[in-house]
């Protein structure tokens, strides 16, 4: 295990109305372009995860963006960005600089597909803010470049760039995919984020994950 996170605990992506409502009602089915999030734990699992996490209350002070050193180099020309496209979209075509020329992206968040890239933001499932906010403040710059960049665990997703925009740095009690049969996923993703990083929840957002994952 690197010493980074043997010291931290063993914790550390224009929709229609029709869309938008299949996708409110759950309806909507994803089709061959859905993104490859890594598989998030089960319900069972994530509940367990769930119980352990310390509720605190958050801390918003001295955050910036710019301490989560993000969109690293990957591989070749390609950053974390250009993996999460071509990892997420269908048919993806890139250029000699890895940016993405074609391809389809699915949003699983409102269920709505794109043919440009610049349609599709990388989300963060846990917000680097609300990271910040639930432990992160604590880290070294290079533990929060490894959070911001990680391939490796549930935590970067190509979806509907504005819907990324609208969910901002809320976290599960104030904002959730409009596509409700995505939730269960989300939380379950969340969660695994939250506890692989040691990071806490407050009292807001244990409820509404409590909740949730009741219904997994």
């Amino acid at each position: 295990m690197p010493k980074f996170y043997a010291r931290h605990g063993r914790r550390f992506g224009i929709v229609t109305a029709l869309a938008g409502l299949l996708a409110s009602l759950g309806l909507f089915t994803a089709p061959s372009a859905s993104a490859a999030l890594p598989t998030p734990v089960s319900a069972a699992t994530a509940r367990s995860y769930l119980a352990a996490l310390p509720v605190q209350t958050e801390v918003r002070t001295g955050y910036s963006r710019d301490l989560f050193p993000h969109w690293i180099t990957i591989s070749g020309a390609c950053n974390t960005r250009e993996t999460v496209l071509k990892r997420d979209g269908s048919g993806v075509v890139t250029d000699s600089a890895c940016a993405a020329t074609s391809g389809s992206w699915y949003s699983p968040y409102d269920g709505a597909t794109w043919s440009l890239a610049s349609d599709v933001d990388i989300d963060h499932m846990v917000p680097l803010a609300e990271a910040w906010d639930s432990g992160a403040r604590n880290w070294t710059t290079a533990q929060r470049q490894a959070f911001a960049n990680d391939l490796t665990r549930p935590q970067l997703i190509a979806v509907t760039d504005n819907v990324n925009q609208a969910k901002g740095d809320q976290d599960p009690g104030t904002w959730m995919p409009s596509r409700t049969a995505y939730r269960c996923t989300y939380v379950r993703a969340w969660v695994q984020v939250k506890y692989y990083y040691d990071l806490s929840v407050d009292s807001a957002e244990k409820s509404a994950l409590t909740s949730y994952l009741a219904s997994c």
